[in-house]
């Protein structure tokens, strides 16, 4: 091939339709067994109503959806129709387990097989990577704890205290839902930073360039979501009103039945939910030795620096769907550049 895609979330999407229209071979591989990346695992109860910003795919603009209608079912049927639309043949469930330098090309082992490639774009998203922080005396909690990947709706954590940990989107959507069913107490490491004013495009990208500086120094990428704030949307309002999304401190340990403070203060908890973010989902990458010091990859536009034949999209600056888009069209021309001037030489 001239180029094999990893994923086909938003940027993995992107990608293919442009290298189509630059004329590369290509093949796009998809661990998942259906069209729409991590969309199809949000939980049922998240509605288009509270979906943080989506951005178009490629010559395809999204319908005003049903504000009622479960992001989890809206999200796939879009990305399914872009895929049929533009003749995007998905190869799924593949399943990547290493890309090795192979001398000249690359090879991406799978389970399905091995492809040998003139380019790689990986898209892999974050969303099989969740992050579950350590604390002194978790292994001890009698209760259950989740990662907010997990989460399925509130109904089930009705009676039961729960201590909601991360200050993300997602923990405060989800931590709204919990609390019209049982009593919540809300964990953050640093003071939430709402923002008043609409997630428009110029905000997106005023984000996406936070996140490259990152990105460009070789550091780990924090998600383009982190440095946004949370939207002061209704619902959030009338929770800091009514004191529903009051912040707490971290907590300093785990106790069998909750959690502690510096100060000895102690909340009984019998459910702790972790909303605390993913992790690159890039590990079958290690091979190619891409990770620099400071423990990221670092980019120069969407191409690895330490290989030319490497783009990630969907990574970083790319890791929403402010900025698949646009990564995907940066990747295939730079790599039709790239194979162009090996035919030169």
């Amino acid at each position: 091939m001239d180029v094999v895609v990893v994923g086909a979330g938003q940027a993995g999407l992107s990608a293919a339709y442009f290298l189509a229209r630059a004329g590369l071979e290509h093949v796009v591989l998809d661990a998942e067994s259906g069209p729409g990346g991590a969309w199809r695992h949000r939980w049922p109860t998240l509605r288009m109503a509270t979906v943080h910003g989506i951005h178009d795919l490629p010559g395809m603009p999204f319908a005003e959806p049903d504000p009622t209608a479960p992001a989890n079912e809206v999200l796939p049927a879009y990305f399914a129709d872009f895929e049929h639309r533009n003749g995007i043949h998905v190869r799924r469930p593949v399943r990547v387990r290493a890309v090795r330098d192979a001398g000249g090309p690359l090879e991406v082992v799978t389970d399905r097989g091995t492809w040998r490639t003139r380019a790689l774009v990986n898209a892999t998203g974050t969303w099989t990577r969740p992050f579950w922080p350590r604390y002194p005396g978790q292994e001890l909690f009698r209760g259950e704890q989740l990662h907010s990947s997990e989460y399925r709706g509130p109904e089930r954590f009705a009676g039961k205290h729960v201590v909601v940990v991360g200050g993300g989107t997602s923990a405060v959507q989800q931590l709204l839902e919990i609390a019209r069913h049982t009593t919540t107490t809300w964990v953050t490491r640093r003071e939430p930073e709402f923002r008043d004013e609409p997630f428009t495009p110029e905000v997106g990208r005023a984000a996406v360039r936070l996140v490259e500086e990152r990105v460009a120094a070789g550091l780990p990428p924090r998600s383009v979501v982190s440095v946004t704030g949370l939207s002061l949307t209704p619902a959030v309002r009338a929770a800091l009103a009514d004191g529903t999304l009051r912040r707490h401190p971290v907590f300093e340990r785990i106790t069998e039945d909750g959690v502690v403070w510096p100060d000895g203060t102690t909340r009984h908890a019998d459910v702790l939910l972790w909303a605390t973010g993913f992790r690159a989902a890039i590990d079958h990458l290690a091979p190619l030795r891409l990770r620099e010091p400071g423990g990221g990859i670092r980019l120069a536009g969407t191409r690895a620096v330490a290989d030319p034949r490497v783009h990630l999209v969907g990574y970083g600056p790319s890791a929403s769907t402010v900025g698949a888009t646009r990564a995907g069209r940066a990747a295939a021309r730079e790599i039709r550049e790239l194979l162009d001037r090996e035919l030169v030489a």
